[in-house]
Formats: C-alpha cells, sequence, structure tokens
C-alpha cells in the first residue's frame, strides 16, 4: 500500500497540524507495516533529520505567493505529485482536502473551528477558504479527528456519515515524561519563576478562555498573594484589542490582579516539560479544543491539571484532572485554589494524571491510522 502525504506543515513544527504530521509519519515508519510512504513539500525541507530515512521526499511547486500558493499547492500541486508517484492513498493530514484527487482520499480533520467561532472566519479570503475545504471533506473517502467531540461537530457541521468519521487520540512526545532533570532550575532561573506557581500555556485567542482565567483569579490571587503568581506562558499577539485576541492586560488591570500574574512570554519547545514540571498546578480553561495536547502533557510531567469541562478536554483527561464549567470563574478559582493548597488533592491528581498519559501513544494513533487505510482500500 502506497500512501503520499500532503506535507505542506512539515516545516512547521511549531504548529498543531505541524506537530500531528511529525509524529504520524514517525510512528507509521516504526509500525513495519505493508506501507510505502511519500511525503509531498511545497519546498525542500530545511530538517531533513526529523524524516525517517524509509520515507521519500517529492517537491510540487507551490507559486504565487503564500495564501494562493496553499491553495494551488492543495488543489493542482500535489493531486498531480499523488498520480505521479502511483500512490493508492492520498491523505492531507489537516483540513485542506483537494476537490479532485488520483488516488483515494483520507483526510484529517483535527477541528472545525472556523464553522464555530466567527472571530476565526476573519476577511474574505479566509472565508471563501473555508467554504472551499469544506466542499472538499464532502469528497473524501474518510476522516480521521482527534476525538469524539470533533467528530459529532464534523457531523453536524459539515453533513459526513458517521461511519466515514474516525478518531484517532493523539499523544505526548517522548521528552514529556515525569523524570525530573538538573535543566529545570535552569529553565526556572531563565524565566525569573517563583519557588511556587499556577501555570498557564498556550496562546490567547478567544476561544482559550484566558479571560475567566484572570476572572478566577480574583477569588484564587489575593488569597495566594504575589508569592504564589500565575505564570502565562506562550506567544503573545502583535496587537491586543482585537475580536480575535481581546486585551487580556488590561482586563488583568482593571481587575487589579495584574500584580499577582507573570507574563514570560513565548517558550522555547525543549523548555516546556521543565516549566510543566516546575508548575504546581496547570489550568487549561479553553472553551473549545480538537484534542486539548497541553493538559496530556502536563499530567505525562505529573503536574495537576484543573481544566474546562468543554469539547474534547473530558475525554483526554478523563477523571484525572480537576473539570470545571468554562464560564464559572468563581469554581475555577476554588478548583485552583484547593489544587494548590491540598496536598492529598494535588498528590493524587498528580498521580492519576500520571497514569492516564500512559493510555495514549503514538503507536495506537498509527495502528489506528494504517487501519482507516486498510478499510478505504478495501472499498469497491
Amino acid at each position: 500500500m502506497h500512501v503520499a502525504l500532503n506535507g505542506w506543515f512539515w516545516d512547521h513544527p511549531l504548529t498543531g497540524s505541524g506537530q500531528y504530521l511529525r509524529n504520524l509519519v514517525k510512528a507509521l515508519v516504526r509500525l513495519n507495516a505493508p506501507l510505502q510512504l511519500t511525503l509531498v513539500v511545497p519546498r525542500p525541507i530545511l530538517n531533513l533529520a526529523e524524516l525517517p530515512n524509509a520515507v521519500e521526499v517529492v517537491t510540487a511547486a507551490a507559486p504565487l505567493g503564500s495564501k494562493l500558493g496553499k491553495v494551488w499547492f492543495e488543489q493542482r500541486s500535489y493531486p498531480a505529485a499523488v498520480k505521479k508517484v502511483g500512490a493508492d492513498i492520498a491523505h492531507i493530514p489537516y483540513w485542506g482536502p483537494p476537490l479532485s484527487s488520483p488516488a483515494r482520499l483520507v483526510a484529517s480533520v483535527l477541528d472545525v473551528i472556523p464553522l464555530l467561532f466567527a472571530e476565526y472566519r476573519g476577511g474574505f479570503f479566509n472565508q471563501l477558504y473555508t467554504s472551499l475545504v469544506a466542499a472538499g471533506a464532502k469528497g473524501v473517502g474518510h476522516i480521521i479527528t482527534l476525538s469524539e467531540a470533533s467528530k459529532k461537530d464534523i457531523i453536524k457541521h459539515l453533513q459526513i456519515p458517521a461511519e466515514k468519521i474516525t478518531p484517532t487520540y493523539l499523544a505526548v512526545d517522548e521528552k514529556f515524561t515525569p523524570v525530573k532533570s538538573e535543566y529545570d532550575e535552569e529553565v526556572r532561573q531563565k524565566y525569573g519563576l517563583p519557588d511556587e506557581f499556577a501555570l498557564y500555556m498556550g496562546s490567547y485567542d478567544v476561544r482559550k478562555n484566558v479571560n475567566t482565567l484572570l476572572l478566577a483569579w480574583t477569588y484564587a490571587g489575593p488569597s495566594l498573594g504575589e508569592i504564589v503568581p500565575l505564570v502565562l506562558a506562550g506567544k503573545q499577539p502583535p496587537h491586543w484589542g482585537t475580536p480575535l485576541f481581546p486585551d487580556l492586560k488590561a482586563y488583568a488591570q482593571e481587575l487589579n490582579v495584574d500584580k499577582y500574574l507573570v507574563w514570560i512570554g513565548e517558550v522555547a519547545e525543549e523548555d516546556k516539560p521543565s516549566l510543566y514540571r516546575l508548575a504546581k498546578v496547570m489550568i487549561f480553561p479553553s472553551l473549545y479544543e480538537g484534542f486539548g495536547l497541553p493538559p496530556l502533557e502536563a499530567m505525562a510531567c505529573g503536574t495537576p491539571v484543573v481544566a474546562a469541562n468543554a469539547s474534547s478536554i473530558p475525554e483526554v483527561v478523563g477523571d484525572a484532572a480537576y473539570l470545571v464549567e468554562p464560564k464559572n470563574a468563581r469554581a475555577m478559582g476554588g478548583a485552583i485554589l484547593a489544587a494548590l493548597i491540598q496536598d492529598d488533592l494535588n498528590r493524587h491528581l498528580s498521580n492519576a494524571g500520571r497514569g492516564r498519559a500512559t493510555h495514549f501513544s503514538w503507536r495506537k494513533t498509527a495502528q489506528e491510522t494504517f487501519a482507516v487505510y486498510e478499510q478505504v482500500m478495501a472499498r469497491k
């Protein structure tokens, strides 16, 4: 069986689509299944060290600039390359399938955020692109998604039959382990972290619901003081105060909680495991996730998690995290305080999280993905 994967995001390892593609390809190779893999990329790969030797690489043109070039690659260059290499299956590992393909189509629709939140639809081009890929999804032989919650959204908003959709969970990278290292203290010094702190790790767009977390800190902050602050880690937007990125720093000042906060900005990928391990609790208040990897990463590192009871998050954390309603700031603040102050609860969440994280593996994800390939090939 020959599968040609769309490799547009291979050289974007900091994006969710890039991480998914890289981990999936490596895990598929490790299966030692009767599977030939070709990665079709729009330009020569920058970091070949991450690419398994067993994977063939084919470059296909992506002219016309970034946005139009991406569409051209998805709709013209990639299908042409699939035909040229004679692949049996074309797998697009993100929501961007071509309208027609010379091979059987599999698409990984990681989420349908633009259909659920108006703020993510953007201008005319983004709306047109969303319509294009939505139409393309209807012609796909099978859709892979990341959770049962996402599957329900795809059924509802794209009108795809349930039998054509298979959820395959993600897993943490091997570097996210509960084992502390000497490097942890270097990370503490690098980011100026206190001895104890609560952690938010992620972006600041509106669906991440950080505004409710800040409101929750009006309950937790005065009790904890500046000794145990809320550390906010993640790349900040170039401009605050837009529909997509509300002005959270101004809101923190308005709530009078800014003195209990530490904004550390973007964190290097190699520093993230240490940052999780150093935190006494990690909070994940997001309103919607296709999967929600940060809570799983934190649990793998033994960090207690307080998370929103929304979308796919309960599927990921199970009963190993303290779940709260995402818009109930008082309940969120109480959960954070409990996880920080009650040692028994803190230890329980830490141990339960480690155990929960072992239920997910990239090998299992690859096995389930290969099963989808076999299912698609078995159809007439």
